[in-house]
């Protein structure tokens, strides 16, 4: 089991987020949250990369290492899960190079680094075109392309994606899909949340639905595609 997550429970202030919840994802998967806002999509995906405190009782593993023992800045230069955040949450005021460079901050092999500023202008061909261009001037599916190009520049075995659809037309999105296909081919895992959950389950291989902090129903997608409450509560009936 390459990620397991037993009993988180997380908390703001007194409002339980999180009640409880347990699921798993092998090595090589693609593995989707759906669920509608406010369920706690985000928070797990955040306490998974620990910018928040799990509440006691809660146990995380990764690679058979404790993730609570782990600071945040630690999960992604020692452990290799990197988080595209919702929002991206890029540099404006830095150029495309300039936010996949600073992914790097903890690597060391310079020639690897190279390759994977070239393997990810090879997904993403508009951000090589738009490579001195400010982050903040990319229309929002360039933005979307470079927070996950940022998150292949970390140096990842997993990758947490949170909400990736968000703001895009129908072409950029399918655009981005069919590259996080491609690199989860080339070994990388995927772990994906997400509100359109028509396109996450077609994505996913296997996902979990998540209502007001529980899981309620996982299972295979086609499963969950073909489940008549997932059909009625996610999938306009």
């Amino acid at each position: 089991m390459l990620l397991s997550i037993e009993n988180l429970r997380v908390s703001y202030d007194r409002i339980k987020a999180l009640h409880g919840i347990s699921f798993d994802v092998d090595e090589g998967e693609i593995v989707c949250i759906i669920g509608a806002n406010g369920a706690g999509k985000s928070t797990t995906l955040r306490a998974i990369s620990r910018l928040i405190p799990a509440e006691a009782g809660s146990k995380m593993t990764f690679m058979g290492k404790d993730l609570l023992d782990y600071p945040a800045d630690k999960v992604v230069s020692e452990l290799g899960i990197s988080h595209v955040p919702e929002g991206r949450r890029l540099f404006g005021n830095l150029t495309v190079y300039e936010n996949l460079k600073l992914a790097t901050f903890a690597r060391k092999n310079g020639q690897d680094i190279q390759k994977d500023i070239e393997r990810v202008f090879a997904i993403f061909p508009r951000l090589e075109e738009r490579i001195n261009q400010k982050a903040e001037t990319l229309s929002g599916g360039e933005q979307q392309m470079l927070a996950v190009g940022r998150a292949l520049m970390s140096g990842r075995k997993v990758m947490l994606l949170d909400e990736p659809s968000m703001g895009l037309a129908p072409l950029l999105m399918m655009n981005v899909f069919d590259a996080l296909r491609d690199i989860n081919r080339e070994g990388t895992t995927i772990l994906l949340v997400e509100q359109n959950a028509r396109m996450a389950l077609k994505f996913a291989s296997r996902g979990y639905v998540l209502e007001n902090g529980n899981l309620v129903l996982s299972g295979k997608s086609e499963e969950l595609l073909n489940n008549p409450e997932v059909k009625k509560a996610y999938l306009g009936g």
